[in-house]
């Protein structure tokens, strides 16, 4: 089996080693394995956690939310349909976030869009 270095992952999913240490702390990222030397080695399975992880993270679940699934993936197929109440709940939960922050978009378009024109106004009657 192929491992990453702590590092390696950082890489690869752009962010800093500080952040997956801080999963790690969590409890967000079980099972970590570790060399002679003690360093971080990621499976493939830890890499996909970890995406997930991010995944879940950068749509503004929080982490207590995330440990519980991270928990409900540890128990097995027990618990897919509680995943699938959560996943269905969070994607909701980003759908109404994306069509208000939608709707915010279009009033700063308007304030930009009058800011121009006024600009404009102003550099005509200057001439």
């Amino acid at each position: 089996m192929k491992y990453c270095s702590i590092g390696e992952a950082a890489a690869r999913f752009r962010i800093p080693e500080s952040t997956i240490r801080y999963y790690e702390k969590k409890g967000l990222l079980p099972l970590i394995e570790r060399d002679a030397a003690g360093r971080r080695l990621f499976s493939e399975d830890q890499m996909a956690l970890l995406s997930t992880v991010i995944c879940l993270k950068n749509t503004n679940m929080p982490i207590n939310d995330i440990k519980q699934y991270v928990a409900w993936i540890l128990e097995g197929d027990s618990t897919l349909e509680l995943r699938l109440k959560m996943m269905s709940e969070h994607k909701q939960a980003v759908l109404d976030e994306m069509a208000l922050m939608t709707e915010s978009l279009q009033g700063i378009d308007e304030k930009i869009t009058r800011y121009k024109t006024r600009i404009q106004e102003r550099k005509e009657v200057t001439q």
